[in-house]
């Protein structure tokens, strides 16, 4: 008896001291590994306590140049943080250049000091997507952000295909998931998720497929190709339904979708909110999936789970909240959008608004003004599929590319953050009222910022088209 006692002290002993370790060195508690963080939750794993207020001489701990442009967010794993940019091409609407010298890049670089450790340089699988029309000149051809597992990381460049780093650098492998182009050439811009020994690529533009990839050798081991896939531009989640069952769900054309994450096949589907493309990302919250979508869409609350079509059993509440790429947020049982200026608060349970309100003005930024033209997105006929309704097919209509605020916000430490494509950052108090309490700019120098940010540790990572920063009190 005494020996086991004395075991079992000095296990929870020795489990103790790992556990402060590893929060002491912010690998555990403070990882921001994918799109959005956690799940794509938006939200920060750790309580520390977050900057309110920066600017261009405060609290801005580092500051460095980046290879080039990029829509795609930074993640952080451990002492590193990653981000994926491009050059060569299309970096600038004034001087397009040559569609041959497009390069990706995925840059390292060490957290606490802001030094790049490493870069590597991806040469473009061509034909690509030519940089013209709607789409490509607003987000570029750096979209998709990357997603690490603490020994790697996997990034996903559209045409040039999935490949995956050691934290060295070192290629380990490449695949390819398809090279063909959306009907609108708008490019790609979904970012690959890990589940188990799973990379989950959305390769809507490139073959309307869902991809699933082993994350130590890129094999395919799964392939689900639909019609309904074509207009997809959002990430995936995860949804545990009970200890043996998780759902890969998303948002496509009219609504939701939960699939086997180790197959790819199609479990369930229900029917959303009225929107012929999907732009942004679902969110999931205590096994419900959250998602607000377009001018002409709406907002829906769906339980995962279940087999076939379930929006008779699982949907929770139907609404007419509309947002067009900034995915929402869900913290503390409420729902946080942001569109057209205004920030939206409703309530998670029943999606009934609790407040509604106009951010101040930001000042004029003439390089994303050039960059805020408005479109109207042309009809295509109604393709066939399996599915539902907008099932694994989707609908004609009219929608609009408007507006490239594509930032979506992202929570900790009790405050909401929101950054608008100038820089301009809001900071919320996360309550049933509105609450400002600050409004930022990082910098004056007509950077575009279009990238959401990744929080950890009480610090922001943030990327624009020029810069990587790192904001946290001082």
């Amino acid at each position: 008896m005494n020996s086991a006692l004395n075991l079992g002290l000095g296990l929870k002993l020795t489990c103790s001291l790992f556990t402060v370790a590893v929060f002491l060195q912010g690998v555990c508690f403070a990882d921001w590994p994918r799109f959005r963080g956690p799940n794509g939750s938006g939200i920060a794993s750790d309580s520390a306590e977050m900057p309110i207020e920066w600017g261009p001489n405060k609290n801005i701990l580092w500051k460095l140049d980046l290879p080039g442009p990029g829509a795609s967010s930074p993640i952080i794993t451990g002492n590193q943080v990653f981000v994926t940019c491009y050059s060569g091409y299309g970096t600038s609407r004034d001087n397009v250049g040559n569609i041959e010298d497009l390069k990706r890049h995925l840059v390292c670089i060490d957290r606490k000091t802001g030094k790049q450790n490493w870069i590597r340089t991806v040469e473009a699988a061509l034909p690509e997507d030519s940089y013209s029309g709607m789409g490509i000149p607003a987000h570029g051809y750096a979209s998709h952000t990357p997603v690490a597992d603490g020994e790697r990381v996997y990034v996903f460049f559209g045409k040039s295909g999935v490949l995956c780093f050691d934290f060295e650098g070192n290629e380990l492998w490449k695949a390819s998931v398809g090279t063909g182009s959306d009907p609108k050439r708008w490019g790609s811009s979904s970012s690959p998720i890990l589940h188990e020994d799973l990379v989950i690529v959305t390769a809507s533009a490139e073959s309307a497929s869902l991809v699933g990839l082993d994350k130590r050798t890129g094999k395919e081991e799964w392939r689900q190709t639909a019609d309904g896939l074509v207009d997809v531009w959002g990430t995936p989640v995860v949804a545990k339904v009970d200890k043996t069952r998780s759902d890969l769900v998303l948002g496509v054309p009219y609504e939701f979708w939960g699939l086997n994450p180790l197959t790819g096949k199609l479990r369930w589907y229900s029917e959303a909110m009225e929107s012929n493309s999907y732009n942004s990302s679902v969110v999931e919250a205590r096994g419900v999936i959250y998602g607000i979508e377009g001018r002409s869409g709406g907002s829906a609350a769906v339980k995962a789970g279940g087999k076939g079509d379930v929006t008779a059993a699982n949907t929770v509440w139907t609404g007419r909240d509309t947002a067009r790429f900034a995915s929402p947020l869900v913290y503390a049982d409420k729902i946080y959008y942001f569109a057209n200026g205004m920030v939206n608060c409703i309530s998670a349970k029943d999606g009934t608004s609790i407040f509604k309100s106009r951010l101040p003005a930001s000042k004029k930024n003439p390089v994303v003004e050039a960059e805020n033209k408005a479109a109207d997105e042309p009809a295509r006929p109604n393709p066939s599929g399996f599915g539902g309704r907008g099932g694994f097919g989707g609908r004609s209509g009219r929608g609009g590319f408007g507006g490239v605020d594509y930032s979506s916000p992202v929570a900790a430490d009790g405050k909401i953050y929101y950054f608008k494509n100038d820089g301009t950052a809001f900071v919320i108090n996360a309550s049933n009222k509105f609450d400002l309490l600050s409004t930022n700019q990082i910098s004056d120098s007509g950077e575009t910022f279009q990238g959401t940010p990744a929080l950890s540790d009480g610090q922001i990572i943030l990327r624009s088209n020029k810069f990587l920063y790192c904001i946290g009190n001082e």
